[in-house]
């Protein structure tokens, strides 16, 4: 597939080709992200403005904007400089005024004679008992009337541009509106009802009423599943390419698995035990596997993640888990030790530390198959890291992951399974959005025995209390985090405010008692810190948020939380699940400043009533909308101009069945359909799509 498609050429031309844009416009235009006329079709109006013709302003409930007809009456220049010039006029039942700052009299003259009908459409309000019509918005003889549209749309400005020039710059693209194949299956369109796509791009643009601009009008339903749909597919290709790849079918024995269940105190949760099944099902296969495994905090993902390391190993390969920093990696070296040498199974680990003849040795064993799984950083990735036969990449925290990294795994020429760990729960629209590419597994069952934690709100005024109850559990051999306010301004404010609060709880609690740690220190020194407090020798560790992913002290069974009304909803519900890992009692306090707003009082309290991460989530996604929930910008998260990731969760779940079954039926797109949704992909700039459909 060459190149762009001829039929959407105009669309992409510049926008100095439409009617009324000149250069200077063009820059203006800019602003709002409009480049081309393909931009300006989907820049829909927000909110319209009902013009419908009355016969007169009495009786309305004012301030209203009206559309009347008028005879002018007097003119009534200003007595005195900077005041306004008024115009009396009539309608059927009532005189008002026309009121004009600023405006030059010869003008007017020219505009409202005296005697004359003209319809007038603008805002009218009441002013001294008297209704005035500040500069209205039309000021038409009867016979053009009819340019005023019923009911005006109102698009999105920027600094420079008019609600005119807007519409008239839509109007022009619109004009370029090619006929274009169908790319919707039509059995679904027909279901709902949905218009052809160019004229569900000239009805978003003409609304007749408000019904008409809502989310769930027919036209921009449409326009927001072309957008979703285009996303779905260019997920759904990129997931089509890794399976593609060559895969190995690895099929577990059962016999190193059966060891490390009956090592275990417990009997794995419903949802462990169905994830596993879900993983080795993938992993049989001669397809390569890109699952993610999702589950809150406490979920048990660790469990999942051996059981599919020990199917690779049993089939005779070896595995690699990966986590986003050293700590980490040292963590899960610590709790996958045990398990694996129930196994029987040789696990190590491999990070920037290794150096010299240890990081030799530990290479020549991965290369002769002597070591079966390796834990590590990044550092596993180096030129130089050979594997004998690696069949499984278990990556850990996600987030910091996104598709790109994912397809460079694969090109490392390992046909490896590949399994994604996040601990943040997503709701469903968002995954979908984020890993379509990607076949999800689920944990939303807690393992059990997890005791629950205690959530309370506590006023920064009660600080003292705070401390004193620190002091008594830290006297019965209690450990305790303390994180504090998130600072926006910068890290170093932020670091700043935890070296004082550490100085200050040093003071109170004693030396040697209190721990620091912040993003600004060395990682050899972060590192310190953190194993003191896991080692017990600190018992309180003050941080700023770097705390947030991952690190398991069982002991810890305190979370202070300062100024907590400046973090978002997840990442309190993720500073929380610090605690509550051992099998003590946990208690989370979360000090805020009064008086709180009303979204920081809903955040709070909606942690206190729940430890459902997937409620919480929800929550989060309803206040905070979808870009700042994950950080649109290091997501990879699309932009959408039209489609509401909140609010249609649905529209993108068949968006993407749909997706997934063109490229079933279709896998290089050559049917009519096929060739209509290549035009799609054209439409909507997924470049990296049309990429993937011509390697294939």
């Amino acid at each position: 597939m060459s190149g762009r498609p001829e039929i959407l050429f105009p669309l992409f031309a510049g926008l100095e080709t439409l009617d009324g844009v000149g250069p200077k416009t063009a820059k203006t235009f800019a602003a709002l992200d409009i480049e081309k006329p393909r931009d300006l079709l989907f820049t829909l109006p927000y909110s319209g403005v009902d013009r419908h013709r009355r016969s007169t302003i009495q009786g309305v409930d004012l301030p209203a904007v009206l559309t009347v007809e008028v005879t002018v009456g007097r003119h009534l220049p200003p007595a005195r400089k900077g005041r306004p010039y008024r115009v009396e006029v009539r309608d059927a039942q009532t005189t008002f005024q026309l009121v004009f700052f600023h405006a030059r009299d010869d003008w007017l003259k020219k505009q409202l004679p005296t005697g004359q009908t003209r319809i007038v459409s603008g805002r009218v309000e009441l002013f001294d008992g008297i209704g005035q019509m500040p500069h209205p918005d039309h000021i038409l003889p009867p016979e053009e009337a009819d340019d005023i549209p019923l009911f005006e749309p109102v698009y999105p400005l920027t600094a420079g541009l008019t609600q005119k020039t807007l519409a008239k710059a839509a109007a022009a693209a619109i004009g370029l509106l090619p006929e274009i194949d169908e790319w919707i299956d039509p059995a679904l369109r027909a279901r709902e009802g949905w218009p052809v796509w160019a004229t569900a791009v000239r009805t978003a643009h003409n609304p007749l009423s408000a019904d008409e601009l809502a989310i769930t009008a027919p036209a921009r339903q449409r326009l927001a599943y072309d957008e979703l749909m285009a996303h779905q597919l260019t997920l759904a290709l990129a997931r089509a390419a890794v399976r593609r790849g060559k895969g190995l079918a690895s099929v577990g024995t059962g016999r190193m698995q059966s060891k490390v269940l009956k090592s275990l105190p417990y009997h794995p949760t419903g949802a462990q035990e169905r994830a596993i099944r879900e993983i080795s099902d993938d992993m049989a296969q001669p397809v390569r596997m890109n699952r993610l495994l999702q589950g809150d905090v406490g979920a048990g993902k660790t469990l999942v993640a051996l059981m599919a390391l020990l199917v690779a190993v049993e089939a005779g390969g070896q595995g690699v888990m990966m986590a986003p920093t050293e700590i980490l990696a040292r963590q899960h070296l610590q709790g996958l030790r045990p398990l694996a040498e129930a196994a029987g199974v040789v696990l190590e680990i491999l990070t920037g530390r290794d150096k010299g003849t240890e990081r030799a040795a530990k290479l020549k064993a991965l290369k002769s198959g002597d070591i079966h799984i390796l834990v590590g950083t990044h550092a596993v990735f180096q030129a130089d890291v050979e594997f004998k036969d690696l069949r499984l990449a278990v990556v850990d925290e996600q987030h910091r992951f996104g598709v790109a990294q994912r397809m460079e795994l694969g090109a490392k020429g390992h046909a490896a399974d590949m399994l994604v760990m996040t601990a943040t729960p997503i709701p469903r629209s968002l995954s979908l959005a984020q890993y379509g590419d990607m076949d999800v597994s689920v944990l939303d069952e807690k393992p059990p025995g997890r005791l629950p934690i205690t959530t309370a709100l506590v006023s920064t005024g009660r600080i003292d209390e705070v401390v004193d109850h620190l002091r008594k559990a830290v006297a019965e051999g209690r450990q305790a985090y303390w994180v504090c306010p998130l600072v926006e301004e910068s890290e170093a404010v932020d670091m700043t405010a935890a070296e004082e609060r550490f100085k200050q709880l040093r003071a109170s609690l004693g030396e040697g008692i209190v721990g620091l740690v912040h993003g600004q220190m060395p990682p050899a020194q972060k590192d310190a810190a953190m194993a003191d407090f896991a080692a017990g020798t600190t018992r309180v560790l003050v941080s700023t948020t770097v705390i947030e992913v991952g690190v398991d002290v069982p002991n810890a069974s305190i979370m202070v939380i300062e100024r907590a009304e400046s973090f978002g909803l997840a990442q309190l519900h993720q500073l929380r699940g610090r605690v509550g890992r051992g099998d003590a009692a946990s208690t989370c306090l979360l000090m805020y400043q009064p008086p709180l707003s009303e979204s920081g009082r809903r955040r709070l309290e909606t942690l206190r009533e729940t430890e459902d991460g997937f409620r919480i989530a929800e929550e989060d996604l309803a206040m905070r909308g979808a870009g700042d929930l994950i950080g649109t910008a290091q997501s990879g998260l699309p932009r959408f101009r039209i489609a509401d990731l909140e609010r249609q969760a649905a529209l993108m779940a068949l968006a993407q069945s749909d997706a997934r079954k063109l490229l079933t039926d279709d896998p290089s797109l050559e049917s009519a359909r096929g060739k209509a949704a290549r035009v799609l992909l054209w439409l909507m700039e997924q470049d990296k799509a049309i990429r993937l459909i011509s390697v294939g």
